[in-house]
């Protein structure tokens, strides 16, 4: 099929598990409740809301629902109206031609016009950790009139009508943010858009306050009067908070040792779906620019002593999905089943080790490294790779952080030897997966991006391949033919899915009816008495 044909319409699709299949029948066959206040717990706070300049999860949950995308998904990923109501793609894939929805206005009352989506684009590809590949081939956009907008490549980009939503590709109001330094700019924490809700206030380390948009577009959403993000300090209170009723929702905030308990609760649903268009993924990630590690069989080594199956049961409790490869099992179309983990082999390890020079020394140590992770990575798993390094004579220094800290030791200051991050697959490998493997996304500062400072001529040549083929059965092989090679060559130590554990009080309906699950936009949201 060609691309022209597979991107042109789409039909409309909800994204359920079987946990949720009652519930949502229930919502369906009665209208949905208008007003009260949903209150939502996100872990960890963001540090600001807008995800403009950053991938970080807090803002791609929240920003949405303020800040909107041209379209939105379905559970296959096609794509559907929002600020952009049709759209083309030229037969050579070099014009995207987007109609826009008319009559659409930003919260301060000014109108929303092809400007605004030109100049997000623009912005996207010079500030967004993973716009400067997804729109690496923009060479303009066009605005013939205000409900117009053509995008120019001078490339094919297959993945990139999949990277237009609300999460990935905010379209920001041109007539604040033009002439201004983007990423400081206030509106990146206090938002003006057009979603369904409009920011009123956000108090550090306390909450947000979003309220309903009276003018939104699409009335009568949406359905709830106000949204009370919460912030606390840790997965006991935020349990606690659950229980009591004191919140309504919360993703990825609880103990994985209290998801069983709560499944067993009669007031909430326990949904484990791994979101489509975020598509989890974790991994270590090596510092190539450490000595140490520039030797592949020092890296072999420490990951024959690390059993990512085992950490997947004593750190994830069985609820990941783990994959020795960089593109993981949730990409059914991609994935390379056939990659496997390096045999867990404390023998082989040690005798590495020994080979390459580095013997213990009295105290048992080889030598020491600095062991970062990214917040949104259990803690537990710092601990399991520091045990797992220690059997085999290497000190691994756990060093913890705040998320804006940790973002700037590891991509500004590099002050780190490995780090546990969460870099998630996303929808499409050429956004989510050549970020991290790519040499020419390595640049200091840029969060999210090529951490490791890898560099491989043919694993380039194979994403920038991938990145422009728009016939399927080559694009795969050509992932293939990358996970080979990054496998053999490793840079990182891949963990796979982590466990996504959305709690949700059964009085709340229709919180993700979308591909993007908790990124989507809440406009459907509702709470039955």
């Amino acid at each position: 099929m060609s691309l022209r044909n597979r991107l042109r319409g789409y039909a409309a699709g909800t994204l359920l598990t079987a946990a949720l299949t009652a519930g949502s029948i229930a919502s369906a066959s009665a209208a949905p409740a208008q007003g009260g206040t949903l209150t939502w717990i996100v872990a960890p706070e963001p540090a600001s809301i807008v995800p403009l300049t950053t991938t970080a999860g807090g803002n791609a949950e929240i920003g949405p629902k303020v800040v909107e995308g041209l379209l939105t998904y379905d559970k296959d990923l096609n794509p559907k109206p929002l600020l952009a109501t049709a759209w083309s793609v030229s037969q050579d894939g070099l014009q995207y031609r987007f109609t826009l929805r008319q009559g659409v206005k930003w919260h301060d009352g000014k109108p929303f016009t092809s400007a605004d989506v030109a100049f997000s684009i623009l912005t996207l590809k010079q500030v967004h950790p993973r716009g400067r590949s997804t729109f690496a081939n923009v060479t303009g956009v066009k605005t013939p009139d205000p409900y117009t907008a053509i995008i120019e490549l001078s490339k094919p980009a297959p993945f990139l009508l999949t990277a237009l939503s609300g999460s990935e590709s905010p379209i920001i109001p041109k007539h604040l943010y033009e002439g201004t330094d983007i990423a400081s700019s206030p509106y990146n924490s206090a938002p003006v858009g057009t979603g369904p809700f409009v920011f009123k206030s956000f108090v550090r380390g306390n909450y947000i306050l979003l309220e309903r948009n009276p003018n939104y577009w699409d009335k009568p959403k949406p359905y709830v009067d106000k949204i009370v993000v919460r912030f606390l300090p840790d997965g006991a209170a935020r349990a606690a908070a659950l229980e009591s009723g004191a919140a309504d929702l919360a993703d990825q905030a609880i103990p994985l040792a209290d998801v069983k308990r709560f499944s067993a609760l009669p007031n909430f649903t326990v949904d484990t779906t791994n979101w489509p268009y975020v598509s989890n993924h974790q991994q270590l990630i090596f510092n190539l620019d450490t000595p140490v590690l520039k030797d592949k069989a020092v890296r072999k080594a420490i990951s024959q002593a690390v059993d990512v199956n085992a950490l997947n049961k004593v750190v994830w409790y069985g609820y990941g999905q783990v994959s020795a490869a960089a593109i993981g099992a949730a990409n059914t179309k991609y994935h390379d089943a056939g990659i496997h983990y390096f045999p867990y082999d404390l023998a082989q390890a040690n005798a590495a080790l020994d080979a390459a020079g580095l013997k213990r020394g009295a105290d048992g140590t080889r030598f020491k490294l600095r062991l970062l992770f990214n917040p949104f990575q259990d803690p537990r798993a710092a601990d399991f790779v520091r045990q797992s390094l220690a059997r085999i004579g290497i000190d691994a220094e756990i060093q913890s952080y705040d998320f804006a800290t940790y973002v700037k030791k590891a991509y500004t200051d590099r002050a780190f030897d490995i780090t546990l991050e969460a870099l998630s697959n996303a929808f499409d490998p050429t956004v989510g997966v050549q970020r991290v493997f790519w040499s020419k996304n390595f640049k200091i500062g840029l969060p999210f991006s090529n951490a490791a400072h890898y560099s491989n001529l043919e694993v380039d040549r194979l994403l920038e391949a991938a990145s422009v083929e728009t016939d399927e059965a080559k694009r795969k092989q050509l992932f293939i033919q990358f996970q080979q090679a990054v496998h053999d060559d490793i840079p990182s130590i891949e963990f796979g899915a982590n466990p996504n554990i959305t709690i949700v009080s059964k009085k709340v309906r229709d919180y993700a009816p979308t591909g993007e699950g908790l990124r989507g936009n809440f406009a459907d949201l509702s709470l039955q008495p």
